[in-house]
């Protein structure tokens, strides 16, 4: 049995990015969390206001024994817009970058080779950060499976749900 790795990503919400992930065979977890930021032990309501420097992103556990780096960093600029600065559809502010957090060198590697694969594709204009990790902060309880507890709020209605039905619609 190998052992778990993880992936740090953020895509604007952190409630979409966790529900796309989970579609994923050989994803174990996805948790809701902060990084990138200055202010230790960030609160939601600082993230949002745009004060503690951190972006909304998710830690995918995964085992690279069913699913790659590779096929996780590729997923990535399927589930957002990455050409578009501090910005998600009407969530807007640096909180909602596009990132990627890598924790070591394979990962830097592989996330600079999956955008430059991935960048002709979106006409050359991906504008994601590639960034050292730094720490992770999980996000208060609330904020996980957010879309699987509330499958009937309005978000969730509205912006989440459609992006996972396109998703499966297209295969992933």
């Amino acid at each position: 049995m190998s052992s778990l790795k993880s992936l740090v990503v953020g895509g604007g919400c952190f409630w979409c990015t966790e529900a796309a992930y989970e579609l994923l065979p050989g994803v174990e977890a996805v948790v809701s969390g902060y990084a990138g930021g200055a202010r230790p032990d960030p609160t939601y309501e600082q993230v949002c206001a745009g004060v503690s420097g951190h972006a909304e992103v998710v830690r995918i556990d995964y085992d690279p024994q069913q699913i790659t780096l590779e096929v996780l960093l590729d997923y990535f600029w399927k589930i957002h817009d990455p050409t578009t600065l501090n910005r998600q559809g009407a969530d807007a502010g640096t909180q909602y970058r596009s990132v990627i957090f890598y924790a070591d060198e394979e990962q830097k590697a592989a996330a600079a080779s999956s955008k430059e694969r991935a960048n002709p594709g979106w006409g050359g204009k991906i504008v994601t950060e590639i960034a050292p990790l730094g720490i992770f902060y999980e996000a208060e309880e609330y904020h996980q499976d957010y879309f699987r507890k509330n499958p009937q709020g309005g978000y969730c209605q509205a912006v989440i749900r459609p992006k996972i039905e396109k998703l499966r619609r297209f295969g992933k």
